[in-house]
């Protein structure tokens, strides 16, 4: 009887829609689980292929910076001779040289890497768009076989088991949806991730770019240090003396007018507005430290009866010039300066001073180069200049102060005979605290 109501042509047609979506559902399934490089794997091969060899040359260029790098601390031990000088200055230009490409590797792997996630998602936008179509046709055909009353299906159908069969098989469609919805899912979120990261990839070539700039202004100004070094001494050895032993006695009259002028500041100072010792709320300034002369009465400063007999005000820490000197705490940048713009004045040649919210200033003399401005607030750990042999300086290292913030003041010591026409900071005497109890 059932015979009268259906044809053999319908129901084959039934049949192959039902193996239709059931096949359209699983291509879905192979099409989300297959690897997301798969139509653009020769781009991303060729891309890794050059990232590899990057990173083959940048590890070529570290082994030498840290070759340049033991040259020059072996040379710090010799004697301080002008052929010594010269070579050490010489020395800090290779390294310079050579860290100027290590950051132009480091943009060209960041550039590559950029380029790589850029793949990526093109390739999961592309899958994603394409996967979307498949599960949206899917639906529309799961939707109109749902739709379907049982009665159609009865009459529709041969035999009672062609009922079952239609059934399992939408069962197993549904399934497949299932599956790769999730799948779907697991896509985006990954391609939210490439997404992401390449932000703080293009970030961190913005950084990159900002320190080649710098990089190559601190390699000018050493060959400019170089060239004066060359000019005042005309390569005598004699001259080079001469010139130490009236830096020395220069200095030391600086040291005498800057205890009576910090004397007479007489500024009340808070301590409970201070950290207490030993909390380490600030971080060291360089990547890697030795500490060359420590705070107060060091053997040098009694050696040579230094700072006016009262010690030295700092600590003194190991950099070669073009050394990355970073931010101890985040702050503002209450000033920068230049001692060495009024000649014969000795002080904290290029400078930075950094208030800190925590009732804490720090002070960083002898740069080369700075790269902050005053105003500029900075977290910890920002680049703010690089280490130099400016100001009171017998070679390349960087000075660290820290002082309580109400006894600082900016200022300039109009009385000074040599360094009335340059701003410094100026610190009441109770307000020098000692770099290691906080560090």
């Amino acid at each position: 009887m059932l015979e009268i109501f259906f044809s053999k042509n319908k129901t084959v047609t039934r049949n192959n829609a039902i193996s239709t979506i059931y096949l359209i559902a699983l291509l879905f399934v192979f099409s989300i689980l297959l690897p997301a490089e798969a139509q653009g794997t020769k781009s991303v091969d060729e891309l890794r292929v050059s990232i590899i060899e990057t990173q083959n040359k940048r590890a070529d260029l570290e082994r030498e910076i840290a070759r340049f790098q033991e040259q020059i601390d072996i040379l710090g031990k010799s004697a301080n001779t002008l052929a010594n000088t010269i070579k050490s200055l010489d020395l800090s230009r290779k390294k310079i040289e050579a860290t100027i490409s290590l950051t132009e590797n480091k943009i060209k792997l960041t550039n590559l890497d950029i380029q790589r996630l850029g793949v990526q998602i093109g390739l999961k936008r592309d899958a994603i768009t394409e996967d979307k179509e498949i599960i949206a046709k899917t639906f529309r055909g799961v939707h109109k076989k749902e739709s379907t009353s049982l009665m159609e299906i009865l009459l529709s159908t041969e035999s009672i088991s062609g009922v079952s069969d239609d059934v399992y098989s939408l069962l197993k469609v549904q399934e497949g949806i299932a599956l790769v919805v999730e799948n779907l899912e697991k896509a985006k979120q990954g391609l939210e991730t490439n997404k992401k990261e390449t932000e703080g990839k293009k970030k961190h070539l913005v950084v990159l770019r900002i320190e080649l700039r710098d990089q190559v202004r601190v390699l000018e100004e050493s060959k400019k240090e170089k060239n004066k070094l060359l000019a005042e001494t005309k390569n005598q050895e004699s001259i080079y003396k001469s010139l130490l032993a009236e830096k020395e006695a220069k200095h030391d009259q600086f040291e005498r007018e800057l205890f009576q002028y910090e004397s007479e500041l007489r500024i009340a100072i808070n301590l409970n507005d201070i950290p207490s010792v030993g909390l380490k709320v600030l971080k060291w300034p360089l990547d890697k430290v030795f500490v060359t002369q420590y705070y107060g009465d060091t053997p040098f400063s009694k050696e040579y009866n230094a700072y006016n007999g009262k010690g030295h005000n700092g600590i003194d820490l190991r950099a070669s010039v073009g050394t990355k000197v970073k931010s101890a705490l985040g702050g503002v940048v209450k000033g920068t300066g230049n001692t060495d713009a009024a000649k014969s004045c000795y002080s904290y040649g290029k400078w930075v001073l950094i208030e800190h919210a925590n009732g804490l200033s720090t002070v960083y003399g002898h740069l080369s180069y700075i790269s902050v401005q005053a105003g500029q607030l900075v977290a910890t750990g920002d680049t703010i200049g690089y280490s130099g042999n400016t100001g009171y300086s017998f070679g390349p290292h960087l000075h660290l102060g820290v002082f309580a913030t109400e006894g600082v003041r900016i200022t300039r010591n109009l009385k000074s005979k040599y360094c009335s026409t340059v701003d410094m900071p100026s610190v009441s005497i109770n307000a020098y605290l000692n770099p290691l109890s906080y560090l």
